[in-house]
């Protein structure tokens, strides 16, 4: 049952995350990766309320299997992340490369604390 829930999760956020991700840079002239970016740290603020739902005893181990394993590991991600770092840094945009490294970690851990902050906000 549990590998159900996590499937259902990753089945809805991988279609997010590209939509999102061609939306988003479809959007943009810069080679700076503004769709990963956003994907990102959207799936950081998501985990973190749903976090901050579980200290509070308001997200059931089901829900934090289906939305914080399944949709948050589906929507986000590190690989593509690297990869268009590492691009970037190799195609010569090394300011690019640097900030987008920075950038995501600050506002993904960023994201994640309001998220927890939110989440125990409203249920606790």
């Amino acid at each position: 049952m549990n590998w159900l829930l996590v499937i259902v999760g990753a089945a809805v956020g991988a279609p997010i995350r590209y939509l999102t991700d061609r939306a988003v840079q479809s959007r943009h002239a810069s080679v700076f990766p503004w769709g990963t970016f956003a994907v990102n740290v959207v799936g950081c603020l998501v985990l973190g309320v749903l976090t901050g739902a579980a200290v509070e005893s308001a997200a059931s181990p089901h829900l934090q299997l289906l939305i914080g394993t399944g949709l948050c590991g589906a929507l986000t991600t590190y690989s593509t992340f690297s990869y268009e770092t590492l691009r970037l840094a190799e195609s010569g945009a090394k300011g690019y490369a640097a900030a987008n490294a920075l950038l995501s970690v600050a506002a993904g851990l960023g994201a994640a604390f309001a998220g927890v902050t939110l989440g125990t906000t409203v249920w606790g």
